[in-house]
């Protein structure tokens, strides 16, 4: 009787072993379907490492600073009117259909 009483202890294991790595693949799936686009990020509201005379996260010192880039869904940027390369200026941003 202690058989099916392991069978069915080892298989709650992998399923809870299934449902932690579950997350991490999700995470995973999330930051590769991102793309920096640069340009559309309001004053301090840049993702990490904008660029010179900036050190991370929040250091946009303008709207739209050309070398401030935010993360956005994968194939958004150039609607938005950003661009996938750091910029010159800081125009605001045009969308294009």
């Amino acid at each position: 009787m202690k058989t099916p009483n392991g069978i069915a202890a080892a298989a709650s294991l992998a399923a809870a072993a299934l449902l932690a790595a579950s997350p991490a693949s999700a995470a995973g799936e999330q930051a590769a379907a991102k793309e920096k686009c640069y340009g559309v990020a309001l004053k301090a509201k840049n993702d990490c490492a904008a660029g010179p005379g900036t050190s991370c996260a929040g250091t946009s010192t303008v709207d739209y600073q050309g070398n401030a880039w935010k993360f956005v869904p994968a194939g958004t940027c150039v609607k938005q009117g950003g661009s996938l390369t750091a910029r010159a200026g800081h125009a605001k941003p045009v969308p294009r259909a």
